[in-house]
């Protein structure tokens, strides 16, 4: 499959097809409803896709992964390594690393502004400094790096009906609604690692401190205060999803079929963890795979059509001019 994949995306070298497969493979094992919804995009887009990924996945695990040798380098200086590395693949010089040489050769082929990857790099960079958020301002600053970012850098692969500034706005909630639902999911592991992805002065609005925050994780159970102030939290979520969807009919009709899916199945998580009332601390919310598969089938049927009818067109459009 990653043949075709590549062929239709008209990578040829061999060794640049080894980078691309690199990246695929980080995104089989650890994206798992984002590699389901890449599924769906056309042959000649998931190459992109899975590049994009690969390189986020890189930078996010030198900042959560410690190092297996006490001796090696801390996070800081191997972000600002592969910030260094970053900026050489992009100029065009040549490197070692597979991942980068995959992201440069997307990032020429789709005209991805090289400050997406910048700002990136800087909210990884805050990672490890930064443990609380004191306002919405606050966190929305740091999401714009590290989710909003990834919204724009994948809008050219997946094209548009009209401007593409037009459809930015849009690309940019879903980014920041995943996020989100990934910050409600996963606030027992953030918590672990010492950090807290929730506007503390909305909490403090609930009496929801970071030490009540710590008391339910230790308990493995979620108090009245805590779930009053994550249901707020989901309800913003909930917000931005729907202003997001909005967007999807702004791109190009192939692509719809997996945005939606990405996006139902991300909200899913939502209903997931207001079904068991909160409990978050007890157990991470998960969509089964029944499910997944349901959804992903429907999407399936769309996407085929939509790849039917732009084969269609664009053979008319050749009649056309011969």
């Amino acid at each position: 499959m990653i043949r075709t994949e590549l062929d239709a995306a008209g990578i040829r070298a061999a060794e640049l097809r080894e980078s691309y497969q690199r990246c695929r493979e980080l995104n089989v094992r650890h994206g798992r409803t984002f590699f389901l919804a890449t599924r769906l995009l056309a042959p000649a887009q998931r190459p992109a896709v899975h590049a994009l990924y690969g390189f986020a996945r890189w930078a996010d695990d030198i900042v959560d992964e410690p190092p297996i040798d006490d001796a090696a380098d801390p996070a800081a200086a191997r972000l600002d390594v592969l910030a260094q590395d970053l900026h050489e693949s992009l100029s065009g010089s040549p490197g070692g690393d597979p991942i980068l040489a995959a992201l440069a050769d997307t990032a020429a082929r789709y005209r991805i502004d090289h400050c997406l990857f910048d700002d990136f790099l800087d909210a990884m960079r805050r990672d490890l400094t930064v443990t609380d958020y004191p306002d919405r301002v606050a966190l929305d600053r740091y999401m714009h790096g590290s989710a909003v970012v990834i919204g724009l850098q994948v809008l050219p692969v997946l094209g548009t009906v009209g401007p593409q500034a037009d459809a930015a706005p849009y690309a940019s909630a879903l980014g920041k609604a995943f996020q989100l639902t990934n910050f409600l999911r996963d606030i027992a592991e953030d918590l672990d690692r010492g950090r807290v992805y929730l506007p503390a002065d909305e909490l403090a609005a609930f009496g929801v401190d970071r030490a009540r925050l710590q008391w339910c994780r230790t308990q493995r159970r979620t108090d009245t205060k805590v779930r009053s102030a994550l249901a707020a939290q989901h309800a913003a979520a909930r917000d931005l999803y729907r202003y997001a969807d909005a967007g999807i009919a702004m791109l190009h009709p192939v692509s719809r079929p997996c945005v939606e899916t990405a996006a139902v199945l991300y909200s899913e998580i939502l209903d997931r963890i207001e079904e068991t009332e909160f409990a978050v601390f007890a157990a991470r919310a998960t969509v089964g795979n029944a499910r997944r598969t349901r959804v992903a089938g429907s999407a399936l049927a769309r996407a085929l059509w939509a790849r039917r009818g732009s084969r269609a067109r664009a053979l008319t459009q050749v009649d056309g001019l011969t």
